[in-house]
Parts: structure tokens; sequence; C-alpha cells
């Protein structure tokens, strides 16, 4: 049994199966319709139990079509619908109960420590939708997408991030751990990302590199990541991290510091971090990226499942 929490404590041979996996698969679906199972329904009989505590749209709709395309099946569970909580069902007789009805648990929370404790009690696989310090199975489709566009491993790529210091930009550090690319991040200097992460990163791969200036973190990229610099719950004052990063913002003249044929990627929602003529320039390949998402959950679910090939 094989969890899929953190990017980091993931080997990289089997982060690469799971690409290789998934775009075998793409191809074997190209005239296939949304519903149409995969022909070998390597998951047929499983159940997929999801638990969301934040909201979400193409998280929620790629693992449903994820384990459907494969054979198997889903229900979901918002947590305040659940005895979970303060009073009610701890979260280890929870966990057994999951375990008992369903072959795999898919968790966005709130919590990295709730996902920690999940792992300790379930006696099935645990796969994280998105966390506080983590969002994997985002930027390993993001990986997926990047080697699609540009037919070649992302190791042989400049990779740039424009925004704040989130979970999406922590699994991309990992990520580029991992893959062996050259990551520059762009942001203000009281955004960085912490001190644990890139000492950890630093160690296993010298190719991490922070600016405070956009044209410094974008030259010569070959890939340009951005996120919403204000995300759903963000506890913080809107109006002063808003001003923070007004100069922090992915337009047309900061793409001519990149190379002319950069991509633009961008997780979604967006927000005024990216200017509406990159968004929809054909630089950005926002909607590839959101559909491949299904494409390499399908692969994660096998992974986790132990039904990788």
């Amino acid at each position: 049994m094989k969890h899929f929490i953190h990017l980091k404590d993931i080997p990289a041979n089997d982060l690469k199966k799971i690409l290789a996996d998934a775009k075998k698969r793409k191809q074997k679906r190209s005239k296939l319709s949304t519903l149409q199972l995969d022909k070998d329904c390597p998951l047929k009989g499983k159940l997929l139990i999801q638990m969301f505590e934040k909201s979400s749209l193409r998280t929620r709709l790629s693992f449903y079509l994820a384990i459907k395309q494969l054979g198997g099946g889903t229900i979901t569970l918002r947590s305040n619908e659940l005895h979970l909580g303060e009073g009610g069902e701890s979260l280890e007789d929870t966990a057994k109960i999951l375990s008992t009805y369903g072959d795999g648990f898919m968790l966005r929370t709130d919590s990295d420590e709730k996902a920690d404790s999940f792992k300790k009690y379930l006696s099935i696989p645990i796969i994280n939708g998105l966390s506080p310090s983590s969002h994997p199975t985002q930027v390993l489709s993001d990986i997926f997408t990047v080697q699609e566009i540009k037919k070649k491993p992302i190791s042989k790529l400049n990779i740039s991030w424009i925004g704040d210091s989130n979970n999406v930009l922590n699994s991309l550090i990992a990520a580029s751990v991992k893959f062996s690319f050259k990551l520059s991040i762009g942001c203000p200097k009281r955004y960085e990302p912490k001190k644990i992460i890139l000492n950890w990163a630093n160690k296993k791969n010298k190719k991490i590199y922070v600016f405070n200036d956009t044209k410094k973190a974008v030259e010569n990229a070959d890939v340009i990541f951005s996120d919403k610099v204000i995300s759903l719950n963000d506890r913080v004052n809107k109006k002063n991290k808003i001003n923070d990063f007004k100069n922090f913002k992915v337009s047309k003249k900061l793409l001519n510091y990149a190379k002319k044929d950069c991509t633009f990627l961008h997780c979604l929602p967006r927000g005024s971090e990216v200017d509406d003529d990159v968004f929809r320039s054909k630089n950005s390949k926002v909607w590839l990226q959101a559909l491949n998402r299904v494409h390499v959950q399908k692969s994660i679910l096998l992974y986790c499942l132990g039904k990788l090939r």
C-alpha cells in the first residue's frame, strides 16, 4: 500500500512511472468519450472515498472522472456531514470506518496534521488532494503538461514561478528536486519560501534560485507558473497583500524577458496576478493543464492501489 501525500516523500522513479503510465492512458483514450471506461478497467469494483474540507472544482471533477474511467466508483463526503470532530467520532474510528467501506481515500484538507493522522489510522491508501503545505496531485500533473507541450524532459527546461510562496510552490520545489530542473522563483522578500523548505531542496539540488525581481526570475524561462495571490481562506489583510504583489504580475511585457515560445501555466482559479492578454494568449495552456489532472490522477490511483504496470 502506497500513500500520495507529499512529492518529497515519493521516490523519483515512482513519480516517473506514474507519468509514463498517464501518457499511455491518455493516448489510448483519444477516441473515447468522457464516461467510456478504459478497456482494461483496472479498478473495476473499487471505491474511492473523497472528503472535502475546502472548496474544489478541478480536484473534485478530475478524481470523479479518474476513478470512473478506470472502472471504479466514488462517493464524496463533506466533513460537516460526518460525526468527525469535537464531541463527535474520533479520527481514528472514522479512519477505520473509511477503511472498511472504501479502497482508497482522497482528502482535501485545511490541516496537514489531519492528513498525517489519517495516514496513521487508515488501512487503505490516502491521497492528498490539497493541504496547507502541499498540492502534489496538481504539480505532478503540471510536470506531465510541461513535458507534453515541450516534448522533452522537464530536466532540460528552465522553470519560473511568479507569485506567493504557497502549497503549490512547495510541491513545485519538491518536484524540482525529484525531476532535477532549474527553478527560479520571483516574489517579494517577505513572501519568500520558508528556509526549511529551501534548505531541504538545496541539499539535494543546487538549481533553485529566489529573486525579488520578476525580470530576473523569468529570464530565459521555458515555462512560467503563477497562482492566485489571495486564496479563498487566506487570513491576511488582503488589501495590503495585493499591494505587496503589485509588481509581481505576469504581463505581456514580462514575457519579453522569457523565451519566445514560453508557456504560461496557472492552476486556477485566477486573480489579478496575470493580465488577461497573457491568460488568453497562445502562450497560455491553462485549459490543457486542467484537463490533464484526470489522466495523471488515474495513474496516481493505480500507483496507490498497487495496479500500476
